[in-house]
């Protein structure tokens, strides 16, 4: 497949992770195009013409242009690679459910306490920690006795919760009490494709 596809993307952004985790476990050609948030290209007209939420990522498919993480792993999957979204309604909305769960309780809690971390951003690290312990109470009691979050194979609600979580300790989230979520977090670790998230420089990190 040829490399059409630009992900416009910055390296130590989870939610750019999981779109390029994605596209290298699915097999999708792409190309990356780094965008600097530190020196804020993401406010600049060139970056806002593609989305101007000025959010990472976004993705160029020719002449579509999709923003947002869970929206670009929908549009791949149908697109590229329908075997990680289930067409059976209900596996499909499970699917769904866990992009929710993505955008919502991991996004407000690991990825929050991660951004105070590592981006120095302004939020309640208690509020994070304690949405984070919540969100990963319930994410270890769904995992009990099942390899995958929906049905019985990879689908892209596996990769939308995996960035966040994997790198909650670096937010001071500790995976220590979730044999579960780390199991599941090494199963995904495991398939063909597998590419991790950059590493935060030491410099950068509290």
């Amino acid at each position: 497949m040829s490399n059409a596809i630009r992900i416009h993307h910055h390296p130590l952004s989870g939610h750019s992770h999981r779109v390029v985790l994605f596209a290298n476990l699915a097999g999708i050609g792409h190309t990356l195009v780094d965008v600097d948030l530190l020196a804020g290209e993401h406010k600049q007209p060139a970056f806002q013409s593609l989305n101007p939420f000025g959010q990472v990522p976004v993705i160029e498919d020719g002449e579509t242009v999709i923003a947002d993480s869970n929206a670009i792993l929908v549009y791949l999957a149908r697109k590229y690679a329908p075997d990680w979204l289930p067409t059976d309604f209900a596996l499909e909305a499970q699917v769904q459910r866990f992009l929710s769960f993505a955008a919502g309780p991991i996004a407000n809690g690991p990825a929050a306490a991660r951004l105070i971390t590592v981006f120095r951003a302004d939020l309640d690290a208690d509020h994070a920690a304690a949405v984070a312990a919540q969100a990963f109470d319930r994410l270890e009691a769904h995992l009990e006795g099942r390899d995958w979050l929906v049905g019985t194979r990879p689908s892209i609600a596996d990769v939308a919760i995996y960035s966040y979580t994997a790198h909650a300790p670096e937010g001071n989230v500790s995976l220590e009490g979730y044999p579960n979520i780390r199991a599941h977090l090494k199963r995904i670790e495991n398939l063909p494709g597998f590419v991790a998230m950059a590493a935060t420089p030491a410099g950068l990190a509290a």
